[in-house]
């Protein structure tokens, strides 16, 4: 298993024409804990996050992986690092089962070639057994274990999010950044969620970061939160400090505040 690491992103902007999506962000999430990334629509999460995972090259500032910088390397490379990510909508293959779409994850620690998958030989046949163990112990981790064989396509919206965790677990990640996990589901579900991204922090030992719009789950589960708007970081702190932050109420909880 790998060691958590931290991720830290220094005066990390991304510009867009005229628009500056991500502003001169400085944040740090801790090894081993959950940090939430809040605020309002538009305010630049999801765009910190592909920064971050290496779909877009900042226009400013570094990403740092523990202390080594990260800063314009591709998707792959990242993930190669331990940076695994979820998406809002999940990325899965429909027709495919749900056991063949988590062993993709395992694609990262294998060696096999073509030549080795068209001659079955020992290296591709040792490779392909680990990967559907490893990615069957994700399953299990997951609550996902009985719909190994089944076709994604046939399972529930709540069921794909676990499915996706799973994925990710099974590229051995040391982050874990989940962009709106509790998307689409209802309350009980989300309980169950939460349950399972805090097991992932404490029991596997990974570092998360999470984009959230549930305010009760981000209070419920978070070390540690940030508030991004209009691309800023306007705060950032224990939950109970972001829930009673004036900026904040104005900026974002609103109506919600307490909730």
């Amino acid at each position: 298993m790998r060691v958590a690491a931290t991720l830290r992103v220094e005066k990390l902007g991304m510009s867009f024409g005229g628009l500056k999506a991500v502003d001169e962000v400085d944040l740090e999430v801790p090894a081993g804990k959950i940090t939430a990334i809040i605020g309002p629509n538009g305010a630049g999460k999801t765009t910190f996050f592909n920064v971050v995972a290496g779909l877009y090259t900042p226009t400013a500032g570094r990403v740092f992986l523990d202390d080594r910088d990260v800063t314009g390397l591709r998707p792959h490379q990242v993930a190669r690092l331990g940076v695994a990510r979820t998406f809002q909508t999940t990325q899965l293959f429909p027709a495919a089962s749900v056991l063949d779409n988590v062993i993709v994850g395992r694609c990262l620690h294998t060696r096999s070639n073509v030549f080795d998958a068209v001659l079955r030989s020992r290296r591709h046949r040792r490779e392909e057994e680990e990967s559907r163990q490893k990615a069957l112990e994700a399953l299990e981790f997951t609550g996902a274990r009985e719909l190994a064989d089944v076709l994604v396509a046939n399972i529930s919206q709540e069921a794909r999010k676990r499915v996706a965790i799973a994925l990710a677990l099974a590229t051995e990640p040391r982050v874990l950044l989940l962009d709106e996990p509790a998307a689409g589901i209802n309350p009980h579900e989300t309980q169950g969620l939460t349950d399972l991204i805090r097991a992932v922090a404490v029991e596997r030992g990974i570092t998360v970061c999470l984009v959230e719009h549930k305010m009760r789950m981000v209070m419920d589960l978070s070390d540690h939160v940030a508030v991004l708007n209009y691309g800023r970081k306007i705060a950032e702190g224990p939950p109970a400090r972001i829930r009673n932050d004036p900026t904040v109420i104005d900026a974002y909880l609103g109506a919600e505040h307490g909730a």
